[in-house]
Parts: C-alpha cells; structure tokens; sequence
C-alpha cells in the first residue's frame, strides 16, 4: 500500500533502554534503585508521546524550515489548490471553497463528456444559436456540418465558444440538456460546489435562484484529475489537450482551419501533460493544468489570478506549485514486506 506523504520529515528517534539501567541497580543502593526506576518510566513515556505524533517536525530549524517553506508560495490568484490525481488528496489549498466563475477552464468538463457520451465521427450540424456566440469563435455558419471530434480540438485547442454550444447540443440534445448532465457527472466524482450553465464557461446567473455558473479551486482540480486518470476517455482527452496544432475543413471541404494550442504551459516545463486557459471580464483569468513526475500525477486549479494587463500571472502561479508539489511531496510504501522463513516439512513417517 502506497501512501503520499511530505518529504523531509524526521522519523522517531530510537531510545536505548538496556545497559545504563542495570549499572545503577547494580552500584547505587536504594537510590540507585529509584533511579532505575525512573530511568526506565522515562523512556516509555517519551516514545508514547512521540507515538502519537509519528511525524511531527520537532526541531526548531525544521520548523523553521517549514515556514519558510510555505511562505515562498506568494500567489496572484485569489483562490488555488494543489492536489494529488491519485488520491484527490489537496496538498496545498488558498481559498480552495471559495465558488467562483471558472471562464473557458469550464470546457474541460464540455470535453470529456463529448469523449463519453458521443462519437468522434459524429456529424453536427451547426444551430443558428451555436452560430451566435461571442467570440472567441470558430465563425461556424448556421446549417454547417462538421465531426464532432474536429470540434473538439477547436474547443479546447483555440477554445471557441460556438464550437462548445455546437458540441453542447449534439451530445446532450440542448444546451439546457447538456448543462444538466455537466452538473450530474461533477456530482458523480465529488464536485458539489459546482454549477454549471453554459458549457463554453461564459457568465451566467439564474434568475430565478440567483445560482451563477461557477467552482471551486478544489472542485475544478478534481475535475481535471479525473478527466486524465479516472475517466475512460482519458486517453483521447489527454491527446486532443496535448496537440500543439491541427488543421481540419467542415463536411462540405469548403472551408478549413487551423488550430494552435493556446496552453503555453505545456512548452514551459517537462511535466506539463494537460491544461485549459480561460478568462472573462467577470472570472478574470484562470487556468487548470497538470504535470506528471516520478510516477506522481499533480492537478493544479488557479481562479482569479489577475486581470488584464495581468495574462502571464498564471503561469507564475502554476510553476511555483507545480514546483512545490514535485520538491515536498513523495509516494512511499507504508507496508514493509515481510520476510517469511520456510517451515521445514515433517517427517510423518513411524
């Protein structure tokens, strides 16, 4: 059994309990004899107490280690989470329950249902509604065809927002529909503090409830881990999220385009696997991201981190925890194996 656990921490000490003890029995009458007696209370008392907190920094350097240790991690957004894929564990949190708006970071849930409930070589044919959108934007036309695995790319390579509403209601049969089942499957995997509206991470509020479209850096970390571990379309999440460019024309082979990976992330350090950008005016930006490192996978979830002229503050934000779960954060086997020695076989003979 594997367990994570921070690096440099100190195990317990060992006590030696034998030699002492037996000289001042020995050599020292009934005071000796109380002596020993304590000498040997001590010990037991001790190791209880370090039982009971097997891995408590003791030390005052170490503490002091410690502090200076989290006080590196200076961040611009206004709420953050670490966390370990594996286990969901949160390993470093700001803010991290703090529902806000998650802008275009919202197209990672869009993605990964389309990978589930639809068919790559699905045709979609574009809605006047789909074709409305704001930009940033495909400029589909109202009445086009396209796969829904090149509108994929779209979405989450160039993060087009009519791509995502077109997406939205070919899987789910409206955008309401879909909206439902973003919401479903966050429930499933242990989101509850999200609400999703719109599948392309635009703004929105209900009226009637108030209810706005929006996370938490907890929830949207968790959503991420599971798209690229958990879900059974990881593998093809994790290669559309990881193309740099790719070009595509709609059904009719009238008109082609061109997609680039706006996730600078993954050229600025090695173990970046995956991650969506996102902004709005409301949202501010935000990006989700993860890195793999000696067999540990990491999430990170950034909201509000910055305003324009504010755009590469993310960045900044994203290798410093990716730097510190990488450096503090180990897997180790908490089991030792035993070693069992062979039972020699009986003789049953008379």
């Amino acid at each position: 059994m594997c367990v994570f656990f921070e690096k440099k921490q100190e195990r317990l000490k060992k006590h030696d309990r034998g030699g002492g003890v037996k000289r001042v029995w020995r050599h020292g009458g009934w005071m000796g004899f109380l002596l020993a007696a304590l000498l040997m209370v001590f010990p037991a008392a001790v190791a209880a107490k370090e039982a009971a907190v097997p891995y408590a920094d003791t030390k005052e350097d170490e503490k002091g280690e410690g502090e200076k240790k989290d006080a590196q991690l200076q961040l611009y957004a206004q709420a953050a989470v670490l966390m370990d894929a594996d286990s969901g564990r949160v390993l470093y949190g700001k803010n991290e329950d703090e529902a806000l708006p998650m802008a275009s970071t919202t197209k990672i849930m869009t993605c990964i249902l389309a990978l589930e409930y639809g068919n790559p070589d699905d045709i979609v044919e574009v809605s006047a509604y789909a074709a409305s959108m704001p930009k940033v934007k495909l400029y589909m036309q109202e009445g086009e065809k396209y796969r829904l695995e090149d509108l994929l790319y779209s979405l989450m390579l160039e993060s087009h927002n009519d791509s995502a509403v077109a997406v939205a209601e070919a899987v789910g049969g409206s955008v309401e529909e879909f909206a439902a089942m973003m919401n479903q499957k966050a429930r499933d995997i242990g989101c509850y503090d999200t609400f999703f509206i719109t599948p392309n991470g635009l703004d929105a509020v209900i009226n009637e409830t108030g209810q706005m479209h929006s996370t938490t850096a907890e929830d949207l970390a968790r959503i991420m881990a599971y798209c690229i571990t958990d879900s059974p379309a990881k593998d093809q999440f994790l290669a559309i999220t990881q193309t740099r460019e790719y070009v595509f024309c709609d059904e009719s082979g009238q008109r082609s385009f061109h997609c680039s990976n706006h996730n600078s992330f993954l050229s600025m350090m090695d173990e970046a696997v995956s991650g969506k950008t996102g902004f709005t005016n409301k949202a501010g930006y935000c990006y989700v991201g993860a890195v793999e490192s000696e067999g540990r996978t990491f999430t990170v979830a950034l909201l509000a981190c910055g305003w324009p002229n504010h755009k590469t503050y993310k960045w900044s934000d994203m290798k410093i925890l990716a730097d510190y779960g990488m450096e503090y954060y180990e897997y180790r086997d908490i089991y030792e194996e035993k070693q069992f020695q062979p039972i020699p076989k009986r003789d049953c003979r008379r």
